[in-house]
């Protein structure tokens, strides 16, 4: 990975994203077990932001990516509550928010006004993260009346890929998008953006196909 491939294929994506009909879709390239060098070859390429799945990764490369160099910095993986303490002031939207202690925590912790994304379950899959759509309504009031700014919705496909399943899965959370007078509906990644940006999506997240294949997870 070195910034004319990463470039390279922001470029690429940028088409296929346009392709499908999202020439105004944002682009989160999902740096998760890349160095910090990622967050810079990303700026430079012209991503919307960057996604990460882990805490310590995100503490790590902050304290080597001055603030005036990075790009909105979105935490996308499995959000525990012991660990919003020390990513308030590092990450810019939380996209992975699904149940009421962590919009508390959230609140309590942020000296700002906090952006989320709420992840829903629209699969119904045993084990992935996401609150049940008929939650959706409450955490939106209870997320409201503490102050937190409410972006939209976000959602992980299909584990089994079936593009059925997936089309009816990003309709359902693009659908739930509009019922709720939201505005961001994040979901596509490198395989299914096509899906996504058809059925709605305003934001895809995406790593593979922007940095190429990754480094184990840290332990």
């Amino acid at each position: 990975m070195n910034q004319r491939s990463v470039s390279e294929a922001v470029a690429s994506l940028r088409k296929r994203i346009a392709n499908a009909g999202g020439e105004h879709v944002a682009l989160v390239g999902v740096t998760k077990t890349f160095g910090s060098e990622a967050w810079h070859f990303a700026r430079v390429a012209g991503c919307d932001a960057v996604g990460e799945n882990y805490a310590q990764e995100v503490v790590a490369k902050a304290a080597e990516v001055v603030k005036a160099d990075r790009l909105p910095v979105h935490f996308i993986g499995q959000l525990q509550s012991n660990k919003i303490r020390q990513l308030v002031g590092l990450v810019d939207v939380w996209q992975s928010v699904d149940r009421l202690s962590l919009l508390t925590e959230i609140a309590n912790r942020s000296p700002v006004t906090a952006q989320v994304l709420l992840q829903v379950n629209v699969t119904g899959e045993k084990g992935k993260g996401g609150c049940l759509p008929a939650d959706v309504g409450e955490l939106t009031r209870v997320a409201h009346d503490l102050g937190i700014d409410v972006l939209g919705l976000m959602t992980v496909g299909p584990t089994n890929e079936d593009p059925n399943v997936t089309r009816s899965a990003f309709r359902t959370l693009r659908s739930m998008v509009n019922d709720h007078g939201l505005q961001q509906c994040s979901m596509g990644m490198t395989g299914d953006l096509e899906i996504a940006i058809e059925e709605g999506s305003t934001m895809v997240r995406v790593g593979s196909a922007v940095f190429g294949n990754r480094p184990s997870p840290p332990r």
